[in-house]
């Protein structure tokens, strides 16, 4: 009975979004009004606790709407600046193809920036790229989120994943840190390499089917070469680079290394379909396709930018990511010391909240390179207002919902704070499907990831979360508690196509306020379909007896 109250803020949330199609900023704050009562009702917090940690919560989403502002700021400056249309031309020299196209920037481009940055930087500095080439916006949101899931375990560095190893200290004591970091890194790696050959096919019959003149998947299958073809080239760095140097630099090196040739493969036509695909006629797309926030362009001829020159803020902006997201250089623990702090939060004694504002990528690089792309790209100032005002017009009606919704997630990880004696809600939800699943607890492992980065909106916080209690119930059920963590990471990566956070934010980015709950239906197949390619996955391992 605990877990279906406690599962009843998601239900509410779920069903208003995905099904009665009411916009997150509507939703959300009804729904941490419920999980209110629920606390002060059920788990008997005191109101105290039940502010504070809403208040710790609304903090917490200043992390994530500072890096949406900064990703749409990247995308206002281009726009006005001329460079985002030299660059949508550039691309058409390339291919002109939107399925290579998607491929490229959603899945390999991507990578890269989820292996430098994370922290949901990547859908939302490609999704406005695929709308400058001239997808629609609930397309391109669409897509870059479906492709981004497979390298998330390893993003920021591997941040998500080492939070889980450091969430099961019991067990690392008992093996040796580094034996077991790299047992998990590698079971992972080769989980997210099984399944992410197929991705960018996955992803492909997504975008024609909801998004085509005929909704034919042949469209996909013309392209299937292709997309294996990408799905390999990224697959095996990235599991050689998990293999051997551990889990920092899988997605990095997997998108550093297949980006060039996937680059030189759509340029000659290596694979590639033999007809071109794109989108119906502009005229005839949709209303929720759409942006609902008219974007001046005003842009200058672009034959007066050289391609380089369109190219140079990306450039910089990936460029200022590698270094000051690798320990190597140093720059990584200077900026993470840089910080803003909010000590004891309500007078609650430990409940300190830090921004550190110089290391999120919303400040640096982005909102760095965007002004440095003002003289680089000699803006008038007009222009530089322009990009400035759309920027603060574009991201007003995801600050409501990232608000209220981090404030509800937060409370519902520390209801354990209640004198009612009771499990936190987020911890009580994952102990009754655990009941629930018995000896089929293998298959039920990555939804539960999934489920705490859909509420959470991290795979860093899912990990954290939910790593130890994956391992004891493994442990309880005499199954392979490794191989079991590897699933909760890998759902944990796969559930940020739906999360709040990352759906919301991606939708601003983009200027689609009130297609939140339309994207996470529309995203929860493939999530779902990842998850059970994942578990089919691990019954390679476990049948081939390559667990150790």
């Amino acid at each position: 009975m605990l877990a279906l109250i406690a599962f009843l803020p998601i239900l509410v949330t779920v069903l208003l979004m995905a099904v009665f199609n009411w916009s997150a900023k509507r939703v959300l704050p009804l729904a941490w009004g419920l999980v209110c009562l629920i606390a002060l009702a059920v788990w008997r917090m005191e109101p105290v606790y039940v502010l504070g940690y809403s208040l710790f919560g609304a903090l917490k989403a200043l992390d994530v709407i500072i890096i949406i502002f900064g990703a749409v700021l990247i995308l206002n400056t281009l726009r006005q600046s001329g460079a985002m249309l030299r660059i949508s031309n550039g691309f058409r020299h390339i291919t002109n193809d939107r399925r290579l196209q998607a491929i490229i920037i959603g899945w390999m481009f991507c990578a890269f920036i989820e292996g430098a940055a994370g922290f949901g930087a990547p859908p939302a500095l490609a999704a406005p790229l695929l709308v400058g080439l001239g997808f629609p916006p609930l397309a391109a949101a669409m897509i870059t989120l479906i492709l981004t899931g497979t390298s998330v375990s390893f993003g920021a560095a591997g941040t998500p994943l080492l939070s889980a190893v450091n969430g099961l200290t019991i067990y690392v004591e008992r093996t040796g840190g580094a034996r077991f970091t790299m047992l998990l890194t590698e079971q992972v790696a080769f989980l997210h390499a099984v399944v992410g050959f197929f991705v960018p096919l996955i992803g492909l019959c997504c975008l024609v089917v909801l998004f085509g003149e005929d909704k034919s998947l042949k469209h996909a299958f013309a392209a299937m070469p292709f997309a294996f073809f990408a799905g390999l080239v990224y697959v095996v760095p990235y599991y050689c680079t998990a293999r051997f140097l551990g889990p920092e630099f899988p997605a990095l090196l997997g998108g550093l290394v297949g980006l060039p040739i996937l680059l030189w493969a759509a340029k000659s036509g290596f694979l590639a379909p033999k007809t071109r695909w794109d989108f119906p006629a502009q005229n005839a797309w949709p209303a929720d396709w759409r942006s609902q926030i008219e974007l001046e362009e005003n842009q200058r001829p672009e034959v007066g930018m050289p391609l380089w020159k369109a190219w140079t803020p990306y450039m910089l902006i990936a460029f200022i990511l590698v270094v000051t997201r690798i320990p190597v250089f140093g720059l990584k623990e200077l900026l993470s010391s840089i910080k803003l702090t909010v000590p004891n939060v309500l007078g609650i004694d430990g409940l300190d909240y830090e921004l550190t504002w110089a290391y999120l990528p919303g400040i640096i690089p982005f909102t760095l390179v965007a002004l440095l792309t003002h003289f680089l790209h000699d803006m008038t100032p007009a222009q530089t207002k322009r990009a400035w005002q759309n920027t603060f017009q574009q991201i007003s009606g995801a600050v409501v919902a990232l608000l209220f919704g981090v404030a509800m997630v937060q409370l519902m990880l520390n209801s354990h704070v209640n004198t009612a004696g009771f499990d936190s809600m987020m911890t009580t939800m994952a102990r009754a499907m655990a009941a629930l699943a018995g000896n089929a607890f293998m298959f039920f492992a990555p939804f539960i990831g999934i489920m705490g980065t859909f509420m959470s909106g991290s795979s860093t916080v899912s990990n954290i979360l939910f790593a130890s209690f994956q391992y004891e119930t493994a442990l309880l059920l005499e199954l392979p508690p490794v191989l079991i963590v590897a699933l909760q990471a890998v759902g944990s990566a796969f559930g940020s196509m739906i999360s709040f956070n990352n759906v919301v934010a991606t939708c601003a980015t983009v200027g689609l306020m009130g297609a939140e709950g339309k994207l996470i239906k529309r995203n929860l197949i493939p999530c779902l379909l990842y998850a059970l390619l994942a578990v089919a996955a691990a019954l390679l391992l476990l049948g081939g007896g390559h667990l150790r």
